[in-house]
This record gives structure tokens, C-alpha cells and sequence, in this order.
């Protein structure tokens, strides 16, 4: 039986990663900072599926911590054959607007934890000839929208590069990059999305099917949405002058729209 190891499992994309590969039979290792969250999941999806799940509290910005779940990955008596790097939070300011320890954070969680925990997983994987890494990008990656934007574009193509480099190896990379989607995502981050029309907005159980099915195809970069695809190859005909000029415009409402409320 699989096992794939998740992080940021317990709320948003990454529970609902962890029911769809339960639903599919694979054991979990589920990661995030709460342990009771975590315990209550296992306990459910263990009852629910006939599987193991194994809880491992883990806060990805603490190098210690973070090295445990990387030695996890490498642990050859238990070899994960799915990593999901998932963890991740939104940021509500802009970039000179806030703390810059809130942005040292933000690079810690969605960056360097994904190199980490890709080189473990990577290595190991690449050792038994097999194995997959799903990388939760973000639409957000192809345009320019803070720091968030920065991030996330360094997602996707370090999933290429990696994906590039385990070529042939019996191990793929995929980069899933979704669009606004029904999370707690925005709340925990307290922005006011009311402004956003409905027909922007996915459902989380799609998008990770969607990046679930596309990995499987062995796909490299997933945009699981027929709205998000066009305006990714929008994105990539137009000149950056005007990708900036028009995220510019929609940051600028957005913060017009957060004042007001």
C-alpha cells in the first residue's frame, strides 16, 4: 500500500488531500502545527478507509522541526511514495507595509521547506527507482502580486527544475497551481474577498483532483481550472509591462475594498 505524507494537512487544499489519497486506499502521514487537529483526522480517516495514519506535529518554520519530517521522508524502512508540500498562508499586506520577520516566515514555510523536504523525498525516491512530489504552487506565480507572487513563481519552476532533473528516473514533479479556491485560506489571512465574482472561485475537492489526476499523467505544471488555464496563457503571451501594470490595478482595489470594509 502507498503512503504519502502531506503538509499543512489539517485545514483547507491539504485535508482535502489527505481524504481523496484516504478515499484511494493510501496510508498518511499527515503534518501541520496542531495535534489535535491532526489526531481528529487520523481517527477519522483510519475508520473511515481501513488505513494507518500516522500524526506528525511538526511547525515548518523551526529548522528542527522541520528536519524531523525531512528525515521522515528519508526513513528507508518506511519509504513515502507521495509527498505533497502543501503548507502555506496568505499575506494581507504589502511588502513594506508589514514586518519583515512576517515576510522571513512566509519564505521559510512556502520556500524553504519545499526545498528541503524535496531534497529528502527527492533523494530517497530517486534511490527506490519511483515516486511522486506534488508542489501546491498558485495562479498568483504567473503574475505579480507581493511577495506571495514571488513565492509561489519560485514553486513552480523549481517543480520544473526538479522534474528536469529526476527525468527518467521513475520519479515525477508536479507543480499544482490553483486559483482563488473555497478555503479557510483567505479568512485565516483576513482578507475580504466579497469583491470576487463567483465564477473566479473553485472548490477545493476539484482542484485537488484535478492536480491528483495530472500528476499521475506524470504533467509538470497542473492549472486545474478551464478560467485559470486561460488567464495562465494570457499571462504568458503578454509583455510584463502589462501583467504589472494590471496586477498593479487589481492589488490597488483590493486594498480600496479591505479600507472601505
Amino acid at each position: 500500500m502507498a503512503t504519502a505524507l502531506i503538509t499543512g494537512a489539517s485545514a483547507g487544499l491539504g485535508a482535502e488531500f489527505a481524504r481523496q489519497l484516504a478515499d484511494r486506499g493510501h496510508d498518511l502521514v499527515l503534518v501541520a502545527r496542531g495535534r489535535d487537529r491532526l489526531e481528529a483526522m487520523a481517527t477519522e480517516l483510519g475508520a473511515a478507509h481501513g488505513i494507518d495514519v500516522e500524526v506528525l506535529p511538526a511547525d515548518l518554520a523551526d529548522r528542527a522541526q522541520l528536519q524531523r519530517v525531512a528525515d521522515r521522508l528519508s526513513d528507508g524502512a518506511r519509504p513515502v511514495d507521495l509527498l505533497v508540500n502543501n503548507a502555506g498562508f496568505g499575506q494581507e499586506r504589502g511588502f513594506l507595509s508589514g514586518d519583515v520577520a512576517e515576510e522571513e516566515l512566509a519564505l521559510d514555510v512556502m520556500v524553504r521547506a519545499v526545498l528541503v523536504l524535496s531534497h529528502a523525498a527527492g533523494r530517497s525516491m530517486r534511490g527506490r527507482g519511483h515516486g511522486a512530489i506534488v508542489n501546491v504552487s498558485s495562479v498568483a506565480g504567473f503574475v505579480v502580486m507581493g511577495t506571495y507572487s514571488a513565492l509561489k513563481s519560485w514553486v513552480t519552476v523549481f517543480s520544473e527544475a526538479l522534474a528536469t532533473e529526476l527525468s527518467g528516473t521513475g520519479v515525477t514533479v508536479t507543480a499544482v497551481c490553483p486559483g482563488y479556491t473555497h478555503t479557510e485560506f483567505h479568512d485565516r489571512a483576513k482578507m475580504d474577498m466579497s469583491a470576487l465574482p463567483e465564477m473566479l472561485w473553485l472548490q477545493a475537492r476539484d482542484v485537488v483532483a484535478q492536480g491528483l489526476a495530472d500528476a499521475a499523467a506524470g504533467k509538470v505544471v497542473s492549472v486545474p481550472s478551464w478560467q485559470y488555464r486561460l488567464v495562465t496563457g494570457g499571462v504568458r503571451v503578454l509583455p510584463r509591462r502589462a501583467v504589472r501594470g494590471v496586477s498593479g490595478m487589481i492589488a490597488r482595489r483590493r486594498r480600496t475594498v479591505d479600507r472601505s470594509g
